[in-house]
């Protein structure tokens, strides 16, 4: 049976809860989730992957059992990447990223080159082409909109009242989400907590400086990003569940540019959430291109 554990760790002064998986002394494998998971997200994939790494996926700031600041400032790149600077250390770790995940995921390898060994991206996408697809007003602008939502002054309330039956509706929106329910789904939901709880989380949304205009809508006034300030240096994995009706096939397009040693692998029968609808698959793709 693979080891499992948890503890509390200090970062930066503040308290950042943290799941292991595996051996302390394998190759560290830091395991990012996104909105609206936590480190329990990772609970099919990561035993597939502990015998090999030593696995480790904190619940990121504003979720779980983490530090939650009430300020949207707080919740800043610069800020989330300053957490998992503390957690990393000195020594280079092979980071996986899943949507908001993701987003972290990039902005550490390209900002801290030295901590990131290599780069695997599950359903996630690098700030450029993501901006690039959100401002031209096309299919990604559209399957977005759910942003402006989350934006607004007490979506928290809303989507935390009746159960958090609203948050579930966003949550699911057009996917498979067989996977949840049962103990996942309890886990969730008390990594969700209540309202306040939910607004951390969002307020990952409300510090982005990614703009989108409304359905249809095409903008310039998109936040200027400079393509050499933005390079992937490191080898760089894509995997991608082909049915996600959130990110679109659009939103990595050209991602080449930013990313010179990149490989793309795509899991058929999935979606967003391909790491709870086909764990072997993406176990698979990562250990097959580790090999």
């Amino acid at each position: 049976m693979t080891d499992h554990w948890t503890e509390t760790v200090d970062l930066n002064g503040k308290p950042f809860f943290v799941r292991h998986w595996g051996d302390t002394s394998a190759p560290k494998l830091l395991m990012l989730h996104g909105f609206p998971e936590y480190s329990g997200a990772w609970n099919d994939l990561a035993p597939l992957l502990a015998d090999r790494f030593h696995c480790i996926a904190p619940d990121q700031r504003g979720y779980g059992q983490s530090w939650r600041p009430e300020e949207v400032d707080a919740y800043r790149t610069k800020h989330l990447v300053g957490d998992l600077v503390a957690l990393i250390g000195d020594a280079p770790v092979i980071v996986l990223g899943h949507d908001w995940g993701a987003s972290v995921a990039y902005a550490l390898a390209i900002s801290k080159p030295e901590l990131v060994s290599r780069l695997i991206i599950m359903n996630g996408v690098h700030p450029a082409p993501f901006q690039r697809e959100l401002a031209k007003g096309g299919a990604q602008t559209d399957a977005s909109q759910y942003i402006h939502y989350l934006r607004r002054d007490g979506s928290q309330d809303a989507l935390a009242a009746d159960d958090f039956a609203k948050l579930m509706g966003l949550f699911s929106a057009h996917m498979d989400m067989d996977w949840l329910r049962g103990d996942t789904l309890a886990g969730y939901k008390a990594a969700w907590r209540d309202a306040a709880g939910l607004g951390a989380m969002i307020n990952w949304y409300r510090a982005s400086p990614l703009k989108l205009g409304g359905p249809g809508e095409a903008i310039d006034d998109a936040m200027a990003l400079d393509p050499a300030r933005l390079q992937v240096r490191c080898p760089h994995l894509l995997i991608w569940g082909m049915n996600d009706t959130a990110l679109l096939p659009q939103s990595h397009e050209g991602l080449e540019d930013f990313a010179p040693d990149l490989t793309r692998v795509n899991i058929d029968g999935a979606d967003h959430w391909l790491h709870h609808q086909k764990p072997q698959a993406v176990a698979d793709a990562i250990l097959n291109w580790l090999d």
